[in-house]
């Protein structure tokens, strides 16, 4: 039997004659405005709870996943970058010591034919 106003108003009138107003608002306020069906138990609670615990857990490892995945590709990116750095200073380099050996060469050449 579903509980409107009407019948929480008739319950409080028939209280009211057979107890006194207050007695009677003391009893109407531990009652429900709501159909006891409506009412959340302890179990229903912890159901929920557990619902909502699964769901975050779930969604928790799905960004860790995220922010891994984004870690690999922030750290191979920044090794092509350095290795591409690494690799054309190395070239240039090597391409100033042969100029520099070949121009020693020169000179030493130079220096021997003066002498």
């Amino acid at each position: 039997m579903a509980i409107d106003e009407r019948a929480r108003h008739d319950l409080f009138t028939r209280l009211e004659e057979t107890l006194g107003a207050e007695h009677a608002s003391t009893l109407m306020t531990y009652l429900p405005p709501v159909d006891f069906a409506e009412l959340a138990t302890k179990r229903d609670l912890d159901q929920l709870e557990q619902r909502l615990e699964q769901r975050f857990e779930h969604r928790f490892a799905l960004i860790d996943q995220r922010f891994e995945l984004l870690e690999q590709r922030l750290i191979a990116v920044f090794r092509g970058e350095l290795n591409a750095a690494v690799s054309s200073q190395t070239r240039a380099m090597i391409f100033t010591m042969a100029g520099t050996v070949v121009s020693l060469g020169g000179l030493a050449l130079a220096l021997a034919r003066l002498g």
